[in-house]
């Protein structure tokens, strides 16, 4: 989860909302992602979704069931949607997201078994540590003239 956190900062130093990612295989982390929405302008470039095609890229297949995926902040419905087809076997993440989180928070997709892949979820790790980078994003960018680009 530090190394997930390592890159939710690299997102906050570039101004994206600060969310890092990190899947690992055999306990070796195998492709990292952060936010990069703003940059690439690209409405589907969050953390999760760069770490999945950058794992797949590595291993030469989509299918990730041997992987796990540590993220700051609780997955959206995308990047859950994502992890599911991926095969991604687990996922652990820091905080929940009480506006967009679907894996509990808003909706608990995960927990459906209307899909044919099931994985396990585990909550709460740094929770503190990530939330209050995500805090301290947003109370910057409330200060900062012209910040109507993040509702």
């Amino acid at each position: 989860m530090y190394a997930a956190l390592q890159e939710a900062m690299k997102a906050f130093e570039e101004d994206e909302v600060p969310v890092g990612a990190v899947i690992v295989q055999n306990n070796k982390i195998i492709s990292r992602g952060y936010n990069q929405v703003e940059k690439l302008k690209d409405a589907t470039a969050h953390a999760e979704m760069i770490a999945i095609t950058s794992a797949a890229n590595r291993l030469g297949t989509w299918r990730l069931n041997e992987c796990s995926l540590y993220v700051t902040i609780e997955p959206c419905i995308m990047c859950t949607g994502a992890i599911i087809n991926s095969r991604i076997k687990e996922i652990y993440f820091g905080a929940h997201d009480t506006k967009f989180g679907a894996c509990g928070s808003i909706y608990n997709i995960p927990e459906e078994n209307k899909t044919n892949h099931h994985l396990k979820v585990y909550s709460s790790l740094l929770a503190d540590e990530c939330s209050n980078l995500m805090k301290e994003f947003f109370e910057k960018l409330r200060n900062k003239p012209n910040s109507s680009n993040f509702t």
